[in-house]
């Protein structure tokens, strides 16, 4: 499963047949599905996870980069290098 890029229409399937707007988009990490955040009216991702108890779901917007886990309750977060830790060209 690859990751969506910002090239593609991302929309919330649900809302879109209800005529309802979303706040945030979700992407399942373990199918593809997108759905609209706890925040949005709909809630569709973490409808979809009570469904299908897919566990993980990344966020779609442009200003956050970030995963959750909806069985352990934790945010997934990619790990940096440390400074002094990074290679050095040259």
């Amino acid at each position: 499963m690859t990751l969506p890029t910002g090239e593609e229409p991302h929309a919330c399937r649900e809302c879109v047949e209800r005529g309802w707007e979303w706040v945030r988009l979700r992407w399942c990490a373990s199918c593809g599905h997108v759905g609209c955040c706890d925040s949005s009216r709909g809630g569709h991702a973490y409808a979809h996870h009570a469904a299908t108890e897919h566990p993980v779901v990344v966020s779609l917007a442009r200003d956050e980069d970030w995963a959750w886990c909806f069985p352990d309750e934790l945010f997934l977060v990619r790990a940096t290098e440390p400074e002094a830790d990074r290679p050095r060209g040259g």
